[in-house]
């Protein structure tokens, strides 16, 4: 697993990429497990905090509660149509709880800045440390995909779209 400074020192292009996709909407899902075992998809927030990719969620919701009981996740960026082409991005991995208050006041330092707005009272605050990175999109009628690991690099494949 490795934090987005580290994703970002060993892929830069992919990263950058991701965090334009990410930033584009400013909204991306985050897919999490209930406690049942089921999926469950959730629309978040994300910035990069320090090196770190977080997310702040209200105080007990389902997807908070998801992570705290079962850290292993995936985020996934919006894609605005079929014709996007910017492509998806996606990052999995696992969200550590953040309870350092100096990094949760860096965080809400970082959300005011880019919203005007930061939580009042409690809310949850992760930090995702990442197990993978992909980017895909269509172009020249391919399918392009880069993909990175910690352990594997950055692997790029080209394929013809069906």
């Amino acid at each position: 697993m490795a934090t987005w400074a580290e994703f970002a020192a060993a892929a830069a292009d992919l990263a950058a990429a991701g965090h334009a996709r990410f930033m584009r909407s400013e909204i991306i899902l985050l897919g999490s497990i209930r406690k049942d075992g089921s999926p469950r998809i959730s629309p978040v927030e994300s910035d990069v905090v320090d090196g770190e990719l977080m997310a702040g969620m209200m105080w007990r919701s389902k997807k908070a509660l998801d992570l705290l009981r079962d850290p292993r996740c995936l985020f996934h960026s919006t894609v605005h149509d079929r014709m996007d082409a910017m492509g998806e991005f996606k990052v999995r991995g696992a969200a550590v709880d953040v309870q350092d208050p100096d990094k949760r006041e860096r965080y809400c330092k970082v959300l005011y800045e880019r919203i005007k707005w930061r939580p009042a009272g409690d809310f949850h605050l992760f930090a995702f440390d990442i197990e993978s990175a992909v980017h895909i999109y269509y172009g020249d009628e391919k399918k392009h995909v880069t993909s990175w690991t910690p352990a594997g690099g950055v692997v790029v494949r080209v394929v013809d779209s069906p």
